[in-house]
């Protein structure tokens, strides 16, 4: 972060002196305006519901360009990394920021692999929960139970415990979301093994009984791996400034990973491709492709109440670039597994034309983003639609800690403390309850 050439200066209609504000201009991006000194020479604060306009930390780690529909991790466009790296190397570059060589990213993933099993006391926490219980209910307890198994790496000031934490949650994420699906299915769970790669290593934990032999597919080995890749870490968004947020208390990293994963439940954030594909569902419910223009025709009737999910974005206003990986990720497994002619895949596609030649959509820019094919490719994967979010947690996983160690070690980070514009009652006083 460096000044820039000008200041931006604010001034008053009601004859208050003007003030000047440093502005300052990172490698890429809007410059940002210094407003730290504002209260202390003005008494005012800014205004900003929802941060759409406030800069709230400086980072090296993720950058987008929604009008472009650009995403980069570490400078590195993300059409590349997701055909040319896999999940590990992704990791390493977001946690570290550099690409593994060879050795390195085999000593990185055999430190990941070490730490792929849980304490065994973990069941039986788990068994605590309801058989019907919501993936993401079962997950926030059990991210944040971590702490209480793992105290030996719990101060966030020291790196060698940011480290380990690191390790740890990133490799123990697929187990635990393995083991919510294995305990809501009535399956005994399946250890980890250390043989398998990552992604490899989940699908084995979710789908194999201690009955037979489970051989993975590799064909849906690269296409969870990708997904991981595609949902690592996208800047600034809620749970990532909620893990920040957090984390600036000195809370710690379990605590704040728990945090993210209750924030990322919501269905504005990382529950939206399970209702994406829900709605799919209910189209195809309808009748199918032959009711997906009388669909669009409500979903363009603001008083229909009927939502088009899948589509549009809060940053991307340009096709997401996740969103054409993901849809070729989606033929391939479709084909792999003989569901060329998969309804909910025709649904989407066609879906997808209307909202592409559509002047109502073309105009709002409401492009198909991540969630729209993704939950496509984890149906036909045999993921259950609830555990969708608890998916994206454990591949957001590394994103948070990567932005978490990145706060801790920026020696500008204070503890969060949002300002507000007060609109309660001014000071009154408590009458006896007689009189009230």
């Amino acid at each position: 972060m460096k000044l820039a050439d000008n200041k931006a200066t604010l001034s008053f209609s009601n004859g208050s002196a003007s003030i000047d504000l440093p502005v300052y201009r990172g490698t890429v991006g809007p410059d940002v305006i210094d407003i730290r000194k504002l209260y202390a020479q003005t008494g005012m604060f800014t205004y900003d519901p929802g941060f759409l306009s406030t800069a709230a930390c400086q980072s090296a780690i993720t950058y987008i360009d929604g009008d472009k529909g650009e995403l980069l991790y570490r400078g590195y466009p993300i059409e590349q990394l997701a055909t040319t790296c896999d999940f590990m190397e992704t990791c390493h570059l977001l946690l570290y920021g550099r690409l593994p060589d060879i050795a390195a990213k085999a000593e990185f993933t055999q430190r990941v692999t070490y730490h792929t099993m849980v304490n065994e006391q973990m069941q039986f926490f788990l068994r605590g929960f309801r058989r019907d219980a919501h993936p993401m209910a079962i997950m926030t307890g059990l991210v944040g139970a971590l702490s209480a198994f793992y105290h030996d790496s719990t101060d966030i000031h020291n790196p060698e415990h940011r480290d380990i934490s690191a390790l740890r949650l990133i490799a123990k994420m697929p187990t635990l979301v393995a083991m919510a699906y294995k305990y809501s299915a009535g399956q005994p769970f399946m250890y980890p093994k250390n043989s398998l790669s990552y992604a490899g290593n989940f699908l084995h934990m979710m789908f194999a009984t201690p009955c037979e032999d489970y051989v993975v597919n590799p064909v849906i080995e690269r296409a969870l791996d990708r997904i991981f890749v595609l949902h690592a870490d996208h800047e600034q968004n809620a749970s990532t400034s909620t893990v920040r947020l957090c984390g600036s208390s000195g809370t710690n990293p379990f605590a704040a990973i728990a945090a993210g994963v209750a924030c990322l439940w919501g269905p504005a954030h990382g529950g939206a491709n399970e209702a994406c594909l829900n709605m799919l569902e209910d189209i195809q419910a309808m009748g199918g492709i032959a009711k997906v223009g009388q669909f669009m025709e409500q979903v363009k009737d603001k008083n229909s109440g009927v939502k088009l999910m899948g589509f549009g974005h809060r940053v991307y206003k340009n096709y997401d670039p996740r969103a054409k990986l993901m849809q070729e990720t989606c033929k391939e497994v479709l084909a792999s597994l003989g569901l060329e002619n998969d309804p909910l895949f025709k649904l989407a596609m066609a879906l997808e034309k209307i909202a592409l030649e559509d002047d109502y959509f073309v105009q709002r820019k409401l492009y198909p983003n991540v969630d729209f094919y993704s939950g496509i490719v984890q149906r036909a994967i045999g993921i259950p639609v609830s555990l969708f979010t608890a998916i994206f947690a454990l591949a957001r996983t590394v994103g948070w800690i990567a932005q978490l160690n990145e706060m801790i070690g920026d020696p500008e980070y204070k503890i969060g403390r949002p300002r507000q514009l007060f609109s309660g009652s001014t000071r009154r006083d408590v009458l006896p309850i007689a009189q009230r």
